[in-house]
């Protein structure tokens, strides 16, 4: 499966990119990451059945990390090819966007910068993979 992490901002030299980098290296899926400008850009290439796409949003889902984990399996397991992440600027995403989304995701009610946010996903998916792996990393409570 291959992970596509679509973001806004560029995170440069900071340490949320050690940080990102030291996740991303450990998940087991091939892992892009595009960052786009705060505005404007390219936008979500073309998606077929076999593409999800997740958006961080404030008007997302609260899911534990278990949970998280299970629906990656179950995209994964169902033949999904592709996930997409999207991680929008300071205004979020517009309701076209959100509405075009397969799954809305938010971590908690706070507001995140990007680069945390980010930070923060990288983390995610790399406990996601371990949770799937039986890996001992996640240790649930």
């Amino acid at each position: 499966m291959r992970i596509r992490l679509f973001v806004r901002g560029r995170i440069g030299q900071s340490p949320e990119a050690e940080l990102v980098q030291r996740y991303l290296k450990r998940v087991p899926w091939d892992v892009d990451v595009t960052e786009w400008p705060d505005k404007g850009g390219p936008g979500f290439p073309p998606a077929d059945g076999h593409v999800r796409t997740i958006l961080l949003d404030e008007k997302g889902k609260d899911m534990d990390s278990t949970a998280f984990a299970a629906r990656i399996g179950g995209w994964r397991d169902d033949g999904v090819r592709e996930l997409r992440f999207g991680i929008g600027a300071a205004d979020g995403f517009d309701d076209a966007e959100r509405a075009s989304a397969d799954l809305l995701i938010a971590f908690g009610r706070m507001t995140w910068p990007h680069m945390m946010a980010r930070a923060m996903l990288a983390e995610q998916l790399w406990r996601a993979a371990s949770i799937l792996s039986g890996h001992p990393y996640h240790r649930a409570g």
